[in-house]
């Protein structure tokens, strides 16, 4: 029976699910760039000569974050256009071990929460020791005490562990027993705002110093709004899942597309040479 040629222009692979696949990858391969230039310019901008820390540093934390997101997506745009299989499997598999691994993450980080506060604390002591090393280090700490009315880690004598506040008598610094002016209370009424108000405050009693800085740590306060807010963080957990489990599917679908049709050309190519066919 000879093939017609609508046999021979007719494909496996959707248009819709191809093109559709490639702008969902178009648009987080953009995010990925803006990422990646803001991480870039923040370095540059920079004057230290080395990092402060690498596991704080932020400006590091957006390139590596956009460099992976830039792969990824890359993989998806060119194997969607090329329907390479090679890339989207590419795309997909490491798309699902990001997945599986932030869902680890979470459930240990549920289960193990005393390790995972042990390890948080340890964190936030290195970023506070590195407080004056790097602007945007600093910048991200103070934004966190002004938001959860917080000062330190545990507590506002944490800022004894910088060496520009810390107590000693060997610390020649002006900020000597002081903590960052994010820790302040600011009041509405006072016309001049006093950006000195926490000079001095570590050789204060807790209920004197209480009187112009918030002495609660800020570990304390981000784990009274997360359970406060738990609703809130599963449904912005359910959206960066989504677009996971969206990008994993279509390319899944995708592939299995591209597969029926080599194989669909496969069967062309060998009965075009018989003539029984």
């Amino acid at each position: 029976m000879p093939r017609t040629k609508s046999d021979e222009e007719f494909t496996f692979v959707s248009p819709g699910v191809k093109y559709l696949f490639f702008f969902f990858n178009m648009i987080f391969w953009v995010i990925a760039l803006i990422l990646i230039t803001i991480g870039v310019y923040s370095r540059i901008v920079k004057h230290e000569a080395a990092l402060a820390c690498l596991t704080v540093d932020p400006a590091l934390l957006l390139m590596i974050v956009g460099i992976l997101m830039f792969f990824i997506t890359f993989c998806g745009c060119v194997g969607s256009l090329r329907e390479n299989i090679c890339l989207l499997q590419t795309f997909c598999i490491i798309l699902t071990i990001i997945f599986l691994l932030q869902l680890v993450a979470g459930v240990l980080g549920f289960v193990f929460s005393d390790k995972a506060r042990g390890k948080v604390t340890e964190m936030v002591d290195n970023a506070i020791e590195h407080y004056r090393d790097d602007i945007d280090l600093q910048n991200l700490i103070d934004y966190g005490q002004k938001q959860f009315n917080c000062c330190g880690g545990i507590s506002y004598m944490d800022w004894s562990q910088n060496m520009y506040f810390n107590c000693s008598k060997e610390n020649p610094s002006r900020e000597r027993c002081s903590v960052p002016f994010s820790c302040c209370l600011l009041s509405k009424e006072e016309a001049v705002i006093n950006t000195m108000c926490g000079h001095g405050v570590q050789q204060l009693e807790y209920l004197a110093a209480s009187a112009f800085i918030n002495t609660n740590g800020c570990i304390d306060k981000v784990v009274n709004w997360i359970h406060s807010n738990l609703f809130l963080l599963g449904a912005i957990a359910l959206n960066l899942a989504i677009p996971q489990l969206v990008g994993i599917l279509l390319s899944q679908i995708l592939i299995n597309q591209i597969q029926n049709q080599i194989k669909l050309q496969n069967y062309n190519q060998q009965h075009r040479s018989d003539p029984w066919s």
